[in-house]
């Protein structure tokens, strides 16, 4: 869309008559994305937080963050995963639920846009590493009765990158309760992830391989992969290893 600012629409010319003249804003011609809800997901340290607030402030989009750092069982969890565990998963379960809930349950906010990093069904993927056979059973039955409520996106973006490179990212950024992550957890989530998207049938899944790509410092690669969200999917599976 154009928009015509009617104070400049006309100015003189080189030859002291009035012409027109038509000032475009750059905003104006930015498109909007092909997706009203799309979630960015991935591992710990793919960057999907980074990559979501990236599009959404392109786009003018709402974004939905996950509130991670307000838990005050995370720390605790990694000091003492087997004490910390249920009540680690049950208040990720809530908060995430109710912001969701409060953020893009109602169907009339989707006349903007919405970008997130995370989907509810997170919650499962982690809880189903984390808890103990009963303590699972009784998380799933509270899951399957919440995750009804919720819209399914439009679009999920998994971003994946290797365990190496994610052990990486999670020491840049410096948190302290992350730097003994173990490997195999991280192994032990991608899994989880993977057998989540064999069970979804009705919305597409866009797993992009970032591995070899800097989406945040190389615009290019920033480029390549918003093209990529942008384009048209069936729902199932569809993978692209991004190169440089």
């Amino acid at each position: 869309m154009f928009i015509l600012h009617p104070m400049n629409l006309f100015e003189k010319t080189g030859n002291g008559k009035f012409g027109i003249i038509i000032r475009i804003k750059k905003k104006a011609l930015q498109q909007r994305l092909k997706y009203d809800y799309i979630v960015i997901e991935g591992n710990i340290g793919t960057g999907k937080t980074s990559l979501a607030t990236k599009i959404a402030d392109e786009f003018n989009t709402k974004i939905v963050l996950e509130r991670f750092a307000d838990n005050p069982f995370l720390p605790l969890f990694y000091e003492n995963s087997q004490r910390y565990a249920f009540p680690l998963e049950l208040s990720f379960l809530a908060d995430r639920y109710q912001q969701l809930n409060d953020e893009i349950a109602s169907r009339e906010l989707f006349q903007q846009q919405t970008v997130s990093d995370y989907i509810l069904s997170k919650s499962l993927i982690f809880a189903s590493i984390t808890l103990k056979d009963a303590e699972f059973q009784l998380y799933q039955r509270l899951f399957q009765i919440i995750n009804p409520h919720l819209p399914k996106p439009d679009l999920l973006v998994y971003l994946h990158k290797d365990v190496k490179n994610l052990k990486s990212n999670i020491r840049k950024r410096g948190r302290d309760y992350e730097q003994n992550i173990a490997d195999d957890y991280l192994f032990s989530l991608e899994k989880g992830y993977w057998e989540f998207f064999k069970q979804q049938s009705g919305i597409p899944i866009l797993v992009l391989d970032t591995n070899q790509v800097d989406f945040i410092e190389n615009q290019s690669d920033y480029d390549e992969i918003l093209g990529l969200i942008n384009k048209s999917y069936e729902p199932g599976i569809h993978r692209v290893i991004l190169r440089t």
